[in-house]
């Protein structure tokens, strides 16, 4: 399926993307549970639950996903991890 700029919205149906290009940058030993991340062709990238392939997608900026990564870096969501 082809999407336009205009018709890619932040909460739309993650299964309107297409199938191809998700990838987990964040897998691991969790039974599979895990976000899954697709670049859009403007720039954008389009976040997915992976055990809810066809639910909502979250659209993010190029400018807040590498906000996101950095504070990552920087240990600003430590707190969100158990242990």
């Amino acid at each position: 399926m082809t999407t336009t700029v205009n018709t890619v919205y932040n909460g739309m149906p993650a299964s309107e993307l297409g199938e191809q290009g998700w990838e987990r940058p964040w897998s691991g030993p969790n039974g599979g549970q895990c976000v899954e991340t697709k670049q859009l062709a403007d720039g954008r990238v389009a976040v997915r639950q992976s055990t809810d392939p066809a639910g909502p997608a979250l659209i993010y900026s190029p400018e807040e996903i590498s906000a996101f990564v950095r504070g990552v870096k920087q240990g600003m969501a430590d707190h969100l991890t158990v242990g």
